[in-house]
């Protein structure tokens, strides 16, 4: 029996905005490198950046049952995460689907799974990320999940939760510590503009990050003649 849970609560619009200004890798290393979903996930189209509130949904192999329940309880700024039963690399998603999801707000897709019409994706600037691109299309027979807790690409994600997409990758903050995880990431901003400056001036890595003696220390040999 599958659940449709109506009831979840997004993350904040305004964290949703701020984080939405980090890189996946900034936020990856502010919250202790937790959250990044595997490196299968690639963007289907470079040069995009997306966060939304995640919108999540199971889907059974080789049927997208589900992602048109996940549409009707889509709301403005939800990014759709899709997570199949078992692997499976079918086209789950097309450019019906993305005209349906664009209507309803959705900013964004991220599937361990397949998609096509990826031409016709591209033309409506829809971002995706997923692990596959087939052409083989699903089946409506079986829905499962739509927010519900999932795990997608080795990561467990809530709904509401804040998911933010780039080139680098796809990563997930909770929705409880996304002003923890702002903060953090304007601070290593801030010393990395520091490093930045530094480096500019023609310093070095060694001695900027402390690595010269740390890799003294662990072996390397340092021959000056």
């Amino acid at each position: 029996m599958a659940v449709v849970d109506r009831t979840t609560q997004r993350a904040d619009i305004s964290h949703v905005r701020t984080l939405s200004s980090f890189s996946v890798a900034t936020i990856h290393e502010a919250q202790d490198r937790t959250g990044l979903l595997a490196s299968r996930l690639r963007p289907i189209f470079r040069g995009t950046r997306v966060a939304g509130t995640a919108l999540t949904c199971e889907v059974a192999p080789g049927d997208n049952s589900s992602i048109h329940v996940a549409g009707d309880v889509a709301r403005d700024g939800d990014l759709l995460v899709v997570t199949p039963t078992s692997a499976c690399d079918d086209g789950y998603f097309g450019e019906l689907l993305a005209t349906h999801m664009v209507a309803r707000g959705v900013v964004g897709l991220v599937i361990d799974a397949g998609v096509r019409d990826v031409a016709e994706l591209r033309d409506m600037s829809f971002p995706v990320w997923s692990s596959a691109i087939s052409a083989r299309g699903t089946v409506k027979e079986t829905p499962g999940n739509v927010q519900v807790p999932i795990v997608c690409a080795g990561v467990a994600i809530a709904p509401g939760d804040v998911v933010v997409a780039d080139d680098d990758g796809v990563v997930v903050v909770a929705r409880e510590d996304a002003l923890e995880v702002i903060a953090e990431c304007r601070a290593r901003e801030a010393k990395e503009a520091a490093y930045r400056k530094l480096l500019v001036a023609g310093e070095g890595t060694l001695d900027l990050f402390a690595l010269r003696q740390k890799f003294l220390d662990a072996g390397l040999r340092d021959i000056k003649e």
